[in-house]
């Protein structure tokens, strides 16, 4: 038999995050600094057969093996923008928390479309899979290739990828799900926009330190909202600025997932201990964000 080809599908975390405006189609303009953890899903691969996806794992039954898993919407949506295209039998191992503001279900999409690419003798860069990743949904294009950008635009604009100093971190979700429509349609314009991530400021960045000076006045602006509709958001954060060593505590995406940054690596494993301690039905990781 064959072996399998295996993908990691990292979490993606949104170190910053602005709503800069609704459009008419109902979507929503964002500018958003995005980097990934080195811990995530595992998706592997078996060429030919019938488009098959079986889940397991600590998240499998939030995650489900039906049509809208992303995985299946992926692979189908590469197979209508290349007919020819050899599919086959998907496994994730999922172990990202579902909607928490971390793309676990796009980063796992991205993975399906690299290992239908090996699988078909696709290049990485070929045009066919970032349309494909873009029929799928708005975060999967960022997650095809899983480098520090900067995203704009619904999630379409990439900038070239950023060689960013890695980030400590510990990952935070309180075991609450939050749907992205829900929060975005909380979303309302401030009277005072945050502050526009300068991509030549950004590259420029070349320790842990003057990264974190630069993150420090940034925001998510889907935070208020997010808390409106899960209070415990607020818990989450006031719980990691809190831990000895944080320097700073912020939501990712449309959370309920939080993040703090640390300067050592120590720090945060300590740090993932202690909230393990104190809130032992919350989920908590210490990992390394780049």
């Amino acid at each position: 038999m064959p072996v399998p080809l295996v993908e990691n599908a990292p979490a993606k975390v949104n170190l910053t995050l602005r709503v800069l405006r609704r459009r008419d189609d109902g979507y929503h303009e964002l500018e958003s600094l995005v980097v990934f953890a080195d811990f995530g899903d595992r998706l592997s691969f078996s060429r030919g057969g019938k488009l098959a996806l079986t889940v397991s794992g600590p998240s499998a039954a939030q995650a489900g093996e039906g049509d809208d898993n992303l995985v299946l919407k992926a692979a189908r949506a590469l197979a209508a923008h290349r007919p020819g295209t050899v599919l086959g039998a998907f496994d994730l191992d999922k172990r990202l928390p579902v909607a928490a503001g971390l793309g676990g279900g796009s980063a796992d999409a991205a993975a399906a479309l690299r290992l239908l690419a090996q699988a078909n003798g696709l290049a990485g860069d070929d045009p066919k899979l970032y349309a494909a990743a873009r029929a799928t949904g708005a975060d999967v294009p960022v997650c095809l290739d899983p480098r520090p950008r900067i995203m704009r635009g619904i999630g379409e604009v990439l900038s070239s990828p950023l060689s960013l100093p890695p980030l400590p971190a510990v990952l935070v979700n309180p075991g609450v799900a939050l749907a992205t429509k829900a929060v975005f349609a909380g979303w309302r314009p401030a009277a005072v926009q945050g502050i526009a991530v300068d991509i030549d400021a950004v590259a420029k960045l070349t320790d842990a330190d003057a990264l974190l000076q630069f993150l420090d006045p940034q925001t998510n602006d889907l935070e208020a909202p997010a808390i409106v509709l899960r209070p415990v958001v607020a818990e989450v954060l006031t719980a990691l600025r809190g831990l000895p060593g944080c320097k700073l505590a912020r939501m990712s995406g449309s959370g309920a997932t939080c993040f703090g940054l640390f300067t050592a690596a120590e720090a945060a494993s300590k740090a993932s201990e202690i909230l393990c301690n104190r809130y032992p039905h919350w989920w908590a990781l210490a990992t390394v964000l780049g």
